[in-house]
């Protein structure tokens, strides 16, 4: 160890350390609503929140499968039972009349401020003889005896008219007193969290605590725990299963790409001390990237971590290169200083064109990106600066590594001949971009849910239940705001009014809205004095009644509760506690900083020309019409792709930006743009062959991909320049093929193993730069290296 090293070793001791301080502090996620926008629209702003905190990121949907049908009743009653004690569910709901009795006091109590039918019209003497008559021809249909028990009090049909607004959703079939599939086959319960959708730990609580509560259901049952089975479905459920299932795949995908590389690299070095050295850069690497986006981000998501095991491949292709090169210390290359200046020159500017690569994804908008750009830019230049400036200081005295220049020796041989395949491949690359050209409006997937790791059981299980639960799907959405609850409330009574034209014809099946439930003070108070004084309506209740069948004598209920309506207070947020409409006030009124914001959900209509669609062109045709608040008309899922697509066209741009300055790189450096076509040849034909493959293949590329076509470039690059040096009509020397192949077998390993992961965004990088790094290698071996050897070669 010379004296120079010494304060070298300090430097990357304190690094080490600095950094084991800062990762132990680090948090760590698995919350893919890290990958949204961190500067969104108004419109992303709202798919944000409802991902991390909207009323459909909080419920649970529950099936209950097996046994017979009352025994699935007895089951769901009793899970029901014991979740509505459990404080983390806000309200549990399974066709049990718990809150009808409540409810219909609620709604008969207040039916005149909750009513959007009572206006003066409806109270004036004519107004009054249309709406009893109309109560009067109901006594004929289905709902005759409930209209009948009700016609003293409520001769107008006010109660009528909110139980036919409220109960306009679809709803669950009933079986054994509670709710079932259409098929009859399932019972069906359904259960909103307290807590956010975003907030992992307790959804995973929740759904512990609701499991927990099947099987001893199933316990007290007669049924056993084999017939009768539990199916749990929901935002909730896949948030907490795809972080299950990061934090394995990282796990198993750290295990064995570094099981499989390390026994790669004993077989080559057949050295346990090279062995641990080599590993060196690949742990500086991996604590640099940990540190630098947990500064950068204040945070590492599990993707992140999980592409980091693919710098186990990279990182340590710079020890093969080191150790393997200087091989054996009686060879007289391996000491020559012109040769290992030459060497150093050539891994640094393979090391600049990836930094070139990635850095431009910093600059993305897709916060997910930017962390996998930063981490591999951090990654590989500390691998680098410690093989560079730690490693053979470390080395110990005679230290070799298997004598691998009679591999490279035979390498030789089939590069010497390589040049013979360059047509063809040419060929074969050309062809390929023809492929790419011909598909071209299939080659990108612009759909967010390409990277849900949820598989399509799972999905076809959530449609299947939220079909039969009729639980909202949330797609179509308006959204408005106040500075405070009343404001708000009205600007959605505003935009109800220009919606129930839709609905009237057709055009959407019906909307949601806190209005309905907790209309606006203002809104109450004028339905309010709507009502005419008792003598006042007496006397027109006579007039109206003097034709009907009806005498006015029968309706003096009708006048006492008019009379006590005059007085009652209008309804309040707290008046709604005990009931099933504080759920839907609360979920649809939401506060956020200093504002409100109004829901207002569509719903799709069942039959008619527009059925299990929105006619979104006249939704924003009404809401051209709104004036006094700004309406905000979101399809959700139109607005997640379309936010992943500006997602994907900025990658591109970046990537090319990132190409660009590779070639501008190249270009200072090498100085001949011979030798930069040279070395970007073998890249581009290896990314278009990678590309129409995936194409060929039926997979549709994406914003992974592209990660994984940069990755190519960068790996790619080292060869490409070991090429192109001036090395003789042979090619490289027999040391420098041999560890160029023995680089690239750990790289396809360390990348090959994320092809097999079951999270998408891991195997879309995995199963491109796998491939991709192979046919690099080969691309440069018959591409890159010059057709005569060449002078004047600024890397010597």
């Amino acid at each position: 160890m010379t004296r120079r090293f010494v304060p070298a070793l300090l430097v990357w001791l304190a690094f080490v350390a600095a950094c084991i301080g800062i990762i132990s502090q680090t948090r760590f996620t698995t919350d893919l609503s890290a990958f949204l926008p961190a500067s969104p629209t108004a419109e992303q702003q709202v798919l944000v929140d409802q991902l991390r905190d909207g009323m459909v990121s909080r419920l649970l949907l529950v099936g209950i499968e097996g046994g017979d049908a009352k025994t699935r009743a007895e089951v769901s009653r009793s899970v029901a039972h014991t979740l509505r004690a459990d404080p983390a569910f806000g309200v549990v709901a399974n066709g049990e009349p718990i809150h009808r009795e409540r409810d219909q006091v609620l709604l008969f109590q207040h039916r005149y401020l909750l009513s959007p039918a009572v206006t003066p019209e409806r109270f004036t003497a004519d107004g009054l003889q249309t709406a009893i008559g109309e109560s009067i021809d109901l006594l004929a249909s289905p709902i005759g005896m409930l209209t009948k028990s009700l016609l003293p009090r409520d001769p107008t049909g006010e109660m009528m008219q909110l139980l036919e607004r409220l109960d306009g959703g679809n709803r669950p079939a009933m079986s054994e007193g509670v709710w079932a599939s259409r098929d009859g086959q399932r019972a069906l319960l359904l259960a909103q969290t307290r807590a956010a959708g975003s907030d992992l730990d307790n959804q995973q609580a929740a759904i512990a605590n609701l499991r927990g509560a099947f099987a001893a259901a199933v316990a007290n049952s007669q049924a056993s725990a084999a017939e009768v089975k539990l199916l749990i479905s929901g935002p909730g459920v896949f948030a907490v299963a795809s972080r299950a299932t990061i934090k394995d795949e990282v796990l198993r995908l750290v295990l064995i790409s570094t099981a499989l590389i390390v026994a790669l690299l004993l077989f080559i070095y057949r050295s346990p001390v090279a062995l641990m050295l080599g590993l060196l850069p690949v742990v500086s690497g991996e604590l640099a990237g940990v540190v630098a986006v947990s500064l950068g981000f204040g945070m590492v998501h599990g993707i992140t971590l999980g592409f980091g095991t693919t710098l186990i491949g990279e990182a340590v292709d710079y020890a093969i290169y080191l150790f393997v090169q200087s091989g054996d210390t009686n060879d007289q290359a391996a000491g020559d200083p012109g040769k290992q200046r030459a060497f150093w020159a050539t891994i640094w500017l393979g090391v600049l064109t990836s930094i070139c690569g990635f850095a431009a994804l910093i600059f993305a908008g897709f916060p997910g990106l930017a962390q996998l750009g930063l981490y591999s830019i951090a990654g590989l230049t500390a691998a680098a600066l410690t093989t560079r400036f730690i490693l053979p200081h470390l080395l110990p005295a005679g230290f070799a590594v298997r004598d691998v220049s009679p591999f490279g020796v035979r390498l030789q041989g089939f590069v010497a001949v390589a040049h013979r395949l360059r047509w063809g491949l040419l060929a074969l690359a050309v062809l390929a971009a023809g492929v790419i050209h011909v598909n071209r409006d299939r080659v990108w997937n612009h759909e967010l849910s390409a990277l849900s790791p949820v598989s399509a059981a799972d999905q076809a299980l959530d449609l299947a239940l939220r079909s039969d639960l009729g639980a909202p799907d949330v797609r179509y959405m308006i959204v408005v705001r106040g500075a405070d609850p009343e404001a708000a409330l009205r600007a959605a009574e505003t935009v109800g009014e220009h919606l129930q034209p839709l609905v009237d014809t057709g055009a959407i099946g019906g909307f949601e809205s806190a209005a309905h439930y907790l209309p606006s003070q203002s809104r109450q108070l004028a339905r309010r004095a709507s009502l005419p004084e008792g003598v006042e309506l007496a006397n027109r209740l006579r007039t109206a009644t003097a034709d009907l069948p009806l005498p006015a004598e029968r309706l003096a209920p009708f006048l006492a509760d008019v009379a006590t309506a005059r007085e009652r207070a209008p309804l309040t947020r707290a008046d709604l506690d005990g009931t099933s409409f504080a759920m839907a006030v609360d979920s649809l009124l939401i506060r956020q900083g200093d504002h409100w914001t109004a829901l207002l959900p569509l719903r799709a209509p069942v039959t008619g020309p527009h059925a299990h669609e929105v006619d979104a062109a006249q939704v924003r045709a009404a809401l051209a019409q709104v004036t006094g608040t700004e309406a905000l008309f979101i399809d959700m899922k139109g607005e997640s792709d379309a936010l992943y697509g500006g997602y994907l066209r900025e990658a591109v741009l970046l990537s090319l930006a990132g190409v660009a300055a590779i070639v501008v790189l190249l270009a200072f450096t090498l100085r001949s743009p011979r030798r930069v076509l040279r070395v970007l040849m073998p890249l581009a034909a290896a990314v278009l062959v990678v590309v129409a493959g995936l194409v060929l293949a039926g997979v549709a590329l994406t914003i992974l991909h592209l990660v994984g076509l940069l990755l190519i470039v960068a790996v790619g690059s080292n060869y490409a320049l070991f090429f192109d040096q001036d090395n003789g009509a042979d090619g490289p020397a027999p040391r420098t093929l041999a560890s160029m192949l023995f680089a690239n077998l750990t790289t396809v390993t360390g990348f090959g193993v994320l092809a097999f992961s079951s999270v998408p965004v891991l195997q879309a990088i995995g199963g491109t730069v796998g491939p991709g790094a192979i046919l690099a290698l080969l691309f440069a071996a018959t591409l890159a290296r010059p057709s005569c050897p060449a002078a004047g070669n600024p890397l010597r």
